[in-house]
């Protein structure tokens, strides 16, 4: 008797968070020698340039993304179709594409076995540029900017080939960057058309160096780059989260955060570095077009930069060499970086949808309650709250498979709050602040357009 009764009350219990042995393993499988050889196949393209080749099966962006695109096929044909590989498209003009061109991604697609139409992306472009940025003839080899992105997301869509997934895997090598961020609009554009329920996009742009350009040596550090409010807020949204809070609070930002709690947990040689922009200052990447579209999405890139390797010419001056080579790129850092990507992806796909219809409530009150929709797949809920000027999640409470949960002697002025879903065995969603400022669902102002 005292046995059932003990299994009893264990059977009530709500789920808790548990870490992951899958991801403990995947900390350690992205392979140096994979991502070198991909890095070094895309340089010896010579140029991918955007306005390049694309008819010469050995320069130019048409022979890298056909090559990618096979890349992709063998990875399938290895994991018994369970890949499919399109390649969307559109015809841009503008201030750096002064004649019609056809700007083509390369996606890899790894439908979810339970919840296919919620879509996790990571992105790297495949262009690449040096000084001049129309200059589509001399070589611009590319290497970290951004034949590391690719390379990352091509070994990440390799190992998460074998793995399981709820929701569906996307691994995008975009073209047209450099000259506008248009490989990033088409596949945002191709979201929107195809109906997917982008939870996150991570961008990983320039993640290959650990050597600065003022000498610091450091491959322990990624920056992960949020923006604090939905790009595309309305006015009204706006007014109402001046008041109540979620500047900082955004569902990328909260991607971010679960980001460094991934590298904190699965990774603890390697620190995410959160910073709250959008990107680098005044400089963009190819997760804006996500964010302008109503997608939560991230900037991933390395610590820190040597701008002498980036959009160069290849040449040596007063001894300084310039140029964006191979040379430049520390592949066991690469490596790490690949594998926090990776972890972070199959955490997300293996974990519920973050929860709708999260609400808060306690005006003159000493207690505080929050509320939510119940999503597909989770089996219990933890409430978060935190200082207003802390940068992660204090404290937790998992509350059980319930829709609202009051936090007792927790006083709504004084802290955010937000909620988070659990599955059964343990894979916990993104945390979602209160309101439209926090929300997961693509953003209202979109919607209408």
């Amino acid at each position: 008797m005292i046995t059932a009764s003990f299994a009893s009350e264990a059977a009530d219990l709500p789920v808790v968070v548990r870490e992951q042995p899958s991801l403990q393993a995947l900390s350690t499988a992205p392979s140096e020698a994979e991502l070198r050889a991909t890095i070094e196949k895309l340089v010896s393209f010579g140029t991918r340039h955007t306005l390049s080749d694309t008819k010469s099966d050995t320069r130019g962006i048409g022979a890298a993304r056909r090559w990618v695109k096979s890349r992709f096929e063998q990875i399938s044909k290895e994991c018994g179709g369970c890949i499919e590989v399109v390649t969307p498209s559109q015809v841009f003009t503008g201030k750096r594409v002064p004649q019609p061109t056809e700007v083509m991604d390369v996606v890899a697609i790894k439908r979810g076995k339970g919840d296919p139409k919620r879509v996790i992306v990571m992105t790297g472009h495949i262009d690449s540029r040096v000084t001049d940025v129309m200059n589509a003839t001399s070589d611009a080899p590319g290497a970290n900017d951004d034949a590391s992105g690719v390379a990352a997301l091509m070994e990440a869509a390799r190992i998460l080939s074998k793995q399981n997934n709820d929701a569906t895997l996307v691994f995008a090598a975009l073209s047209g960057e450099e000259q506008g961020l248009y490989g990033g609009k088409v596949l945002a554009d191709y979201a929107t058309a195809q109906g997917w329920q982008v939870q996150a996009d991570l961008n990983n742009d320039i993640v290959g160096n650990s050597h600065g350009q003022n000498g610091v040596l450091d491959n322990t550090t990624v920056r992960v780059f949020s923006e604090g409010t939905k790009t595309n807020e309305t006015a009204e949204q706006a007014k109402y989260r001046a008041y109540h809070g979620g500047e900082v609070d955004s569902p990328s930002r909260n991607i971010a955060r679960y980001m460094e709690q991934m590298a904190a947990t699965y990774m603890p040689d390697l620190r995410v570095r959160m910073v709250y922009r959008t990107d680098r200052y005044s400089r963009g990447g190819d997760q804006v077009p996500f964010l302008e579209a109503g997608y939560p999405a991230v900037r991933v890139t390395e610590g820190h930069e040597d701008y002498t390797r980036q959009h160069q010419d290849l040449r040596t001056a007063d001894g300084i060499h310039y140029g964006d080579t191979v040379d430049g790129v520390d592949f066991r850092y690469l490596a790490r970086v690949t594998a926090l990507n990776t972890i972070t992806m199959a955490a997300l796909g293996r974990a519920p949808a973050p929860p709708s219809g999260v609400t808060t409530e306690g005006a003159l009150a000493t207690d505080t309650t929050v509320h939510w929709k119940k999503v597909p797949g989770a089996s219990g809920y933890v409430v978060h709250w935190r200082d207003t000027v802390a940068p992660q999640w204090q404290h937790r409470r998992a509350v059980g498979n319930v829709d609202q949960a009051v936090i007792k002697d927790v006083v709504i002025d004084d802290w955010f709050f937000g909620v988070s879903a659990v599955s059964a065995d343990g894979y916990e969603s993104p945390v979602v602040f209160p309101g439209d400022a926090g929300s997961f669902e693509r953003s209202p102002a979109a919607k209408s357009q």
